[in-house]
């Protein structure tokens, strides 16, 4: 499982080095087939792979259509809570801290919501949380965009 874990984040790296280094789109396949990824995709593969290997502590950025609301998770620190369908079929409770965070903003069933976060396996499909800053720096900031919005 660490081996598995380990390879997904070398390629990821290798993929993020390449496309950003290169200054263009991928054009060959990075050395683990599960993450080529095209970019503009926004990592259904890498999610996908996760969850078949039950991968934790994971940075992912995709987006997906709202297939719910839910309500709030109001204990502190309170989050923002709502279950995204991936284009592979994948569903992702997605749960944004409203504490450090804006809410997004009229949220509803049918919106394509990008983000950038933290992956949890779960045999629903996931979690994905940390999709906002650390006021203390010591996490990468995740965020949520939302008709045209950002949220971090």
């Amino acid at each position: 499982m660490m081996r598995i874990l380990l390879v997904i984040v070398i390629a990821a790296g290798y993929t993020v080095y390449h496309y950003w280094g290169a200054g263009h789109e991928l054009t060959t396949a990075p050395a683990s087939q599960y993450v080529q990824q095209d970019i503009a995709s926004g990592g259904e593969q890498v999610i996908q792979h996760a969850f078949e290997n039950q991968a934790r502590h994971l940075q992912v950025e995709a987006s997906g259509t709202v297939v719910k609301v839910l309500d709030d998770d109001t204990t502190p620190p309170r989050h923002q809570r709502f279950i995204l369908k991936l284009v592979n079929g994948i569903t992702l409770l997605v749960a944004h801290n409203i504490d450090l965070a804006e809410r997004v903003a009229d949220l509803k069933a049918g919106d394509t919501v990008g983000f950038y976060g933290e992956y949890e396996w779960n045999n629903k499909g996931g979690v994905v949380h940390w999709t906002h800053h650390d006021p203390q720096g010591a996490h990468v900031a995740g965020w949520l965009r939302h008709n045209g919005k950002t949220y971090q």
